[in-house]
């Protein structure tokens, strides 16, 4: 026999148990982007190349060291898509989105593929779920997108030790001045020769550095808070002022800066303290020139992705049985051939009524059926027999608890409503 293929190096399959987390996760995520009344937007999985390079920036790792980039048969160069804004926003200029209502609102979920070391929390195929504002500048929209990235990590899938992160990058008018002082800051410490090049081409990013080595020596450099222009001012602290009126809890981040290009005036992350040193689960900003950048006309622009596989690590981190712990929907047991009609019926009927319900198959003797139960994860098993048959009822059997009654058969919808 020959040896079994295996999922390439740095990607996972999503199987059960865990993939009833991931899908609650996906869930939750986009919970926020539905009730605040954003579109769905689906775009594909690879675009051309150029879109990327001019998109998300030619100074970015991810440009120049993770992208997935191939020739198609026509000689084309294209790209499996890193991130999600730029395909979004040209989608929403190809197909003249930006041309009616403003601001125009979306939202999106998929996978993003990137070239990288593999490790806990960070994968070569990893999905996220995503929104994207244009045409509004207002910081109220600013902020309204900050509550929508941290509802669902926070108030549907409870995680305490979320932390967002607030800072501000300034604009095309005050961020030149700034640049300059902090690369004249930056050419008088210490770094490697890849962060000099860096430093060189994007100096904010070096102000993100994670390593200890770097961050000690950055003590007394230059905040783009500290050199904004007055609207820049202005616009920040009536988005610190909408985030108090939205009850949002946050941190002032002075030096988060993220890893694109693209990013002024807001910027923001989410971070959980149960994640070790990959503790971002996501984040955004304000991109008030990409879109002009990639062909359209001027428009502001803001938006976030939230990455679902490690919301799952961090929604694991603080309830290591999420999974198990989860059990809804019953498992229908027929005891004898003559109930298997029944249990049929029943099981269509429960499934139109948004009911979970899976039946026992292959006639199996009642202890193989109420192993296949457990197994299921259901909350309940609901057995008919000829008993039950004669009488019209339905036992079920709490699969958490143990405990054990007869139903009428016309009422177990009503009796299992509280696990819709």
């Amino acid at each position: 026999m020959s040896d079994l293929f295996k999922a390439p190096k740095g990607t996972y399959d999503v199987v059960a148990p865990f993939s009833k987390l991931w899908l609650e996760v996906k869930r939750a995520l986009s919970e926020s982007a539905i009730l605040s009344g954003f579109d769905y937007i689906e775009t594909p999985i690879f675009e051309d190349t150029a879109l990327f390079v001019r998109g998300v920036g030619q100074s970015t790792d991810v440009v120049n060291k993770e992208m997935y980039t191939f020739d198609d048969r026509s000689g084309r160069s294209l790209t499996l898509r890193p991130e999600g804004t730029a395909g979004v926003l040209r989608a929403i200029l190809e197909n003249r989105l930006d041309k009616g209502p403003l601001p125009v609102k979306v939202w999106y979920s998929g996978p993003n593929f990137r070239y990288e070391q593999p490790q806990s929390g960070r994968y070569r195929q990893h999905t996220q779920v995503g929104v994207e504002a244009i045409g509004s500048a207002d910081p109220l929209l600013d902020a309204q997108i900050i509550w929508m990235a941290q509802y669902g990590p926070r108030s549907l899938l409870g995680l305490k030790k979320l932390r967002v992160l607030v800072n501000t990058l300034g604009c095309s008018k005050c961020r030149p001045e700034y640049r300059k002082l902090l690369q004249i800051f930056l050419a008088k410490v210490n770094l490697d020769e890849s962060t000099k090049s860096r430093a060189a081409l994007n100096p904010l990013r070096v102000l993100d550095d994670k390593r200890e080595e770097v961050q000690a020596q950055l003590g007394q450099a230059p905040l783009p808070g500290d050199h904004l222009c007055d609207d820049c001012s202005t616009h920040h602290q009536s988005v610190l002022h909408y985030l108090d009126v939205l009850g949002v809890s946050y941190e002032s981040a002075p030096k988060l800066v993220r890893g694109l290009d693209y990013y002024e005036r807001t910027t923001f992350e989410l971070v959980h303290d149960g994640l070790g040193a990959q503790s971002a689960i996501g984040g955004g900003g304000r991109y008030d020139r990409l879109i002009e950048t990639l062909g359209g006309s001027a428009q502001p622009g803001i938006g976030y992705g939230l990455g679902v596989d490690r919301t799952c690590l961090a929604v694991q981190s603080e309830n290591e049985n999420w999974s198990s712990n989860n059990k809804r929907g019953c498992y229908l047991i027929a005891l004898d051939p003559s109930a298997t009609d029944a249990v049929v019926n029943l099981c269509v009927h429960l499934q139109k009524q948004g009911i979970v319900a899976e039946i026992a198959l292959d006639g199996r003797s009642i202890k193989a059926a109420m192993k296949g139960a457990d197994r299921s994860g259901a909350r309940y098993a609901l057995i008919i027999g000829q008993d039950e048959l004669i009488a019209g009822v339905v036992t079920i059997k709490d699969l958490d608890s143990g405990e054990q009654s007869s139903i009428a058969l016309d009422l177990v919808p009503q009796h299992l409503s509280s696990i819709r």
